[in-house]
């Protein structure tokens, strides 16, 4: 059964579409279908960062017909991507009633996904909160900075209150260690659990990189190569997923990605 995760920050430049991206290829790596989503409609990346020169594939005609196959492009690294490129303008101010047809019509890769990453809208935009309440589990980007734990944390708030999303995890990018990173961590989670009945989950840390900010550059993912992936941060990228995918799933009554197997049976 199809799996969707959405990839949020609170704020720009945290690394969260490089995060993305990495995390897709490792689940690839471990023999899952994995299609990744880059709603950052109008000015989305996430395919340069894969480096990978597609033209747009999403626009308004598939909230019209209502399938997703046609718009999938596939990586050199076996990766689906659905990306509305920086060209799609047409995507950049969707209605609510868009969006929601929008994720319901990518119940049609279902049968060929095991995993949708959606990389979604930095900050609590309305665009975010559809997408994040629309998925299984919720992986929140932050490094250690005050504005990034407050963006985090508005989202958290946005996305319990209104859409009841209850379970996130929380990965801490840029740490010069993974003492730092532990103490990001329980600093954000004392922030949300004050104030919020929520579950946070740990799933690790990001160290401030060089290779990773030169895998960018250079529009490679550090993960493209199982056999060059031999560092810290590859590391850090296989145990995050692995955690990942052991972690809280949300069971919202809204729209979501994929029907569960109940809903379909009934």
């Amino acid at each position: 059964m199809a799996q969707s995760i959405a990839i949020a920050s609170g704020k720009g430049g945290v690394g969260k579409t490089s995060i993305s991206v990495n995390l897709a290829l490792v689940l690839r790596q471990l023999g899952s279908r994995v299609t990744l989503l880059d709603a950052d409609f109008g000015t989305a990346n996430a395919h340069i960062l894969m480096g990978q020169n597609l033209r747009p594939r999403i626009d308004k005609t598939l909230l019209a017909d209502g399938s997703a196959n046609d718009a999938l492009s596939t990586s050199a690294h076996g990766v689906n991507i659905l990306s509305g490129g920086s060209a799609a303008l047409d995507l950049l101010d969707l209605k609510k009633n868009e969006r929601l047809q929008l994720i319901r019509n990518l119940e049609s890769l279902s049968d060929e996904t095991d995993y949708l990453i959606v990389d979604t809208p930095a900050g609590a935009s309305d665009a975010t909160l559809s997408f994040v309440a629309a998925a299984d589990r919720v992986v929140l980007v932050v490094v250690g900075e005050p504005t990034s734990f407050m963006d985090a944390y508005t989202i958290v708030k946005a996305a319990h209150l209104e859409h009841g999303v209850r379970s996130f995890s929380v990965v801490v990018n840029m740490a010069s260690s993974a003492q730092e990173a532990q103490r990001h961590f329980d600093h954000f989670l004392a922030i949300a659990l004050r104030f919020l009945d929520v579950e946070l989950t740990y799933l690790g840390h990001l160290p401030m990189s060089l290779p990773l900010r030169r895998s960018v550059v250079a529009r490679r993912p550090l993960m493209a190569n199982p056999a060059d992936a031999k560092g810290v941060e590859a590391e850090a990228f296989r145990s995050i997923a692995q955690k990942l995918l052991k972690a809280p799933v949300n069971k919202s009554s809204g729209i979501r990605f994929f029907l569960d197997t109940m809903e379909k049976e009934s």
